[in-house]
């Protein structure tokens, strides 16, 4: 006789967590995107002085291995390759008087440049 018990396990985890500020700000971007955008992109470009940099761009084509994040003002997706070096991070909009941008709280950074323009793992 087979066992047809059935177990249920808890959705998993988005590598990256938005704060309501960066869903916000992602809902914005999705409200002045090109036509053709899909959804808003996370990647991490080699770049700077610490070799890898955050880069938040619109998307127009869904790829294979990244991961879908569907937020209430538009999808949100993180580059297949880059999630490793992403996973538990916070991703947040911050706004002052001077600057403006995606500030991201990353366990897996080990150091950054000092212009906190590029991290390495």
């Amino acid at each position: 006789m087979t066992d047809t018990t059935t177990t249920t396990r808890p959705a998993p985890k988005a590598a990256v967590i938005l704060t309501p500020s960066a869903e916000a700000r992602i809902a914005e971007l999705m409200g002045k995107a090109p036509a053709d955008a899909i959804g808003v992109k996370l990647s991490t470009p080699r770049r700077g002085c610490s070799g890898l940099a955050y880069s938040v761009d619109y998307v127009t084509t869904e790829a294979k291995f990244d991961e879908k994040i569907v937020t209430p003002g538009g999808v949100f997706y993180i580059d297949g390759a880059s999630v490793l070096y992403l996973v538990g991070s916070v991703m947040d909009w911050r706004e002052d008087d001077f600057t403006a941008g995606f500030v991201f709280e990353n366990p897996n950074a080990k150091g950054a440049c000092g212009c906190g323009e590029s991290f390495m793992v």
